[in-house]
C-alpha cells in the first residue's frame, strides 16, 4: 500500500517539476528573443553596428551562464 502512495506522489512531483522546467525554459527563450528583437527593430547602420549589438547579447548570455555556474 505504501509503495503505491509513494509512486503516486513521485509522479505528482515529477509532473510539477516538468511543468516548472517548461515554464522556466519559455521565460528564458522569451527574454532572449526580446533581446534579439530589439536589435532587429533598431535597424543598425551597417555590419559593424550589428556586430556590436550581437556581441553585447553574447556577453550578456556568457555573464548569465557564469552566474548560474557559480550557484
Amino acid at each position: 500500500m505504501v509503495g503505491i502512495k509513494d509512486q503516486a506522489l513521485l509522479k505528482e512531483i515529477q509532473a510539477k517539476l516538468d511543468r516548472k522546467m517548461r515554464e522556466n525554459e519559455i521565460a528564458i527563450l522569451e527574454y532572449w528573443k526580446e533581446q534579439l528583437d530589439r536589435v532587429v527593430f533598431m535597424k543598425p547602420e551597417g555590419i559593424a553596428s550589428l556586430q556590436v549589438h550581437i556581441k553585447k547579447i553574447a556577453e550578456m548570455m556568457s555573464n548569465r551562464v557564469k552566474i548560474l555556474k557559480r550557484n
